[in-house]
């Protein structure tokens, strides 16, 4: 099997799959929120809890990913330098992941408790990363369907201490 990633880094990995669903499924109260005080009207109770779940989430993400990177950089991934264009193409994704879920996290925070002006960039990240899943999906399911290797375990997989034999 390839070697891979820590278990703290498989567990960030899942979590932040697990929350990123949760900003698409929200994002839309933000809106309804936001249009609902500017027409003078109280906005509905359920559109304020998922502003609120939104905000809080997409805060959680972007430290989670603070904490993938510093470990990333710690604790790179036991593999061989990206050899292939999809190698290369795979690294170029993942840094990529990195950047825009950090700076989402960032715009956000910024266009809820600072300027709200950067507010339609955030919609546009929102679009990008979206993107991105998609991609990174469709490489985890060719990979395990076409492929048939190991790459996708090594995200399931915690990587092993080498043994004193092997050393």
């Amino acid at each position: 099997m390839k070697r891979g990633y820590s278990l703290a880094q498989i567990g960030l990995h899942w979590l932040v799959a697990l929350l990123v669903p949760v900003q698409y499924l929200t994002g839309g109260s933000i809106e309804r929120t936001h249009h609902a005080v500017h027409m003078g009207m109280t906005p509905a109770y359920w559109d304020v809890a998922q502003h609120q779940v939104h905000n809080y989430a997409g805060m959680v993400i972007g430290l989670l990913m603070g904490v993938r990177l510093v470990l990333r950089l710690l604790q790179p991934p036991e593999t061989s330098g990206p050899s292939s264009w999809a190698g290369r193409a795979a690294t170029a994704l993942h840094h990529a992941f990195y950047a825009a879920i950090i700076g989402q996290a960032c715009m956000g925070f910024v266009a809820s408790y600072l300027w709200f002006a950067i507010a339609p960039y955030h919609v546009i990240g929102s679009r990008i990363i979206l993107a991105m899943v998609a991609l990174h999906l469709a490489a985890a399911a060719w990979h395990t369907l076409v492929a048939r290797d190991e790459t996708v375990d090594r995200m399931v997989l915690p990587r092993r201490a080498q043994s004193a034999e092997k050393l």
